[in-house]
This record gives C-alpha cells, sequence and structure tokens, in this order.
C-alpha cells in the first residue's frame, strides 16, 4: 500500500508542464505509454501489452520497458525543477528481476536526492494484470541533470 506522500498531485501548472513534455516525445507515443499519475517527485508510466512492444517469447521487450522506466524517473525529476529549467538522462541502470508479463507494465520513477545539477532517482517497473495484481518485474537506479534554458 502507498502512503499519502506516494500518492500526492502536483499542482496543476506543473502537471500541465509534465504531460505537453511528454505529449512531445515521440517514443512515448509510439509505444503508445502514458502517464498515469504525477507528484512532487513521483511519475507513474503504463505501457499496454500489445505484439508491437513485445519480444519473442510474449513478455514486454527489455527496450520498452527501460524506455517507459527512464521517461518516469525523468519526469519524477523535471517536477521538482524551476520552469525554465530542462531535464536530460546522464545514466540509468536497470535490472530486469523477472519476465515483464501483464496487461500491462507501469514504470514508477522516483526522486531519491534533488540536487542543484544532479538529481538521482529509483526506478521499479511492475508487471500489472487487470484483476490488480502486481509483480515488480525491473528496478534501477538514474542520474539526471538539470539544463537551464537560454534566456530569450
Amino acid at each position: 500500500m502507498e502512503d499519502r506522500t506516494q500518492q500526492e498531485e502536483a499542482n496543476s501548472e506543473v502537471q500541465k508542464r509534465i504531460q505537453d513534455s511528454f505529449d512531445r516525445q515521440g517514443l512515448m507515443s509510439h509505444l503508445g505509454a502514458r502517464i498515469t499519475h504525477i507528484g512532487p517527485g513521483r511519475v507513474h508510466i503504463e505501457l499496454a501489452s500489445r505484439p508491437e512492444v513485445t519480444q519473442q517469447h510474449g513478455y514486454f521487450h527489455a527496450g520498452a520497458t527501460g524506455a517507459i522506466a527512464d521517461s518516469a524517473g525523468g519526469y519524477a525529476a523535471y517536477t521538482l525543477f524551476p520552469e525554465d529549467a530542462d531535464v536530460l538522462t546522464v545514466e540509468y541502470k536497470i535490472n530486469l528481476l523477472a519476465p515483464a508479463v501483464g496487461d500491462r507494465i507501469e514504470a514508477v520513477g522516483t526522486v531519491l536526492k534533488a540536487g542543484r545539477t544532479l538529481t538521482v532517482c529509483q526506478l521499479e517497473v511492475f508487471g500489472v494484470r487487470n484483476d490488480g495484481e502486481r509483480k515488480l518485474v525491473a528496478n534501477g537506479q538514474q542520474t539526471l541533470i538539470r539544463v537551464n534554458r537560454p534566456a530569450p
């Protein structure tokens, strides 16, 4: 069961900024991923199961798993950045713990440490069935950099 802080919603301005940025991502659109939660320092992204995102055994492909985990962590960090900043991934490592099966996978990015320049996030990916059963299928860690946009 998640605690209240994990379910807290970001303010409407931050939610709009995150969703607008997410909507500009060609890969997320191509995969069919969608954001399901935007909270301060925490973002959830889901990807429904379909043949285009699986590998030869029918499991979610590690590339799709890693892609939504990377985006969930990046947007978790972005929720804490000022409006004039952007986010880029410096590195991430993901451990695939079990075959990613389910009706969908859900990536959860959570900020562990927000710094002036670098932010570190925890990445978790769950296989989720429509009956509500959830299983951790991947976890990892990510480092992101805050990049200030040039003044207009």
